[in-house]
């Protein structure tokens, strides 16, 4: 699992492809302790198939409303609408609390619910829609084959893939084996 799109909403958006990536709860365990939504050591024994289920249909509402940005189409009013439901909820209360060692560490107040975490999740897709700046920086990769989305931060703004070092490094392996076949090199 990558974390490197720039938002919560769009490293959830690309847990799709190339392949499904929450397909039961215990992939969405490793993602929501990944994506930072639950601090470390949280205990996820009531995440089962039924929050998975949930967390696929707002990623592909997100995803839909994403796609509309990117095209400068207008967004699908029902996923429009389910996210906006969503992201109304309340979303998780953080806590500090002493550690075994005496030290303040996060924890979540009043213990984890689904609909809390999707809230967290459905908000940050509102921020990021409704930002102007952030919206400026939304991009799609220019890797073939590849359907990520991120925040272009680069300091040019002229970013092309979601990670150099995979498509970036994919695309620059291919340029040079095509300028080979052109010079007839091996």
């Amino acid at each position: 699992m990558r974390f490197d799109s720039g938002r919560v909403c769009l490293d959830l958006v690309a847990t799709f492809a190339p392949h499904e990536g929450i397909p039961d709860g215990d992939e969405l365990r490793l993602w929501l302790a990944g994506a930072g939504l639950v601090p470390d050591r949280t205990p996820l024994a009531r995440v089962g198939p039924d929050w998975a289920e949930a967390f696929r249909a707002l990623r592909a509402d997100v995803e839909t409303l994403v796609r509309a940005e990117l095209s400068g189409s207008d967004p699908d009013e029902d996923a429009l609408a389910r996210v906006n439901a969503l992201a109304a909820g309340p979303p998780p209360g953080l806590c500090a609390v002493r550690d075994q060692e005496g030290h303040l560490v996060r924890e979540l107040c009043g213990g984890v619910e689904c609909g809390a975490l999707l809230a967290a999740v459905a908000r940050d897709a509102v921020e990021l829609l409704t930002d102007p700046g952030d919206r400026a920086l939304l991009r799609a990769c220019a890797g073939d084959g590849c359907t990520r989305v991120y925040l272009d931060t680069s300091r040019g703004h002229r970013r092309r893939w979601c990670s150099s070092e995979l498509c970036g490094n994919r695309e620059r392996v291919a340029r040079h084996r095509r300028r080979l076949l052109a010079s007839g090199s091996r």
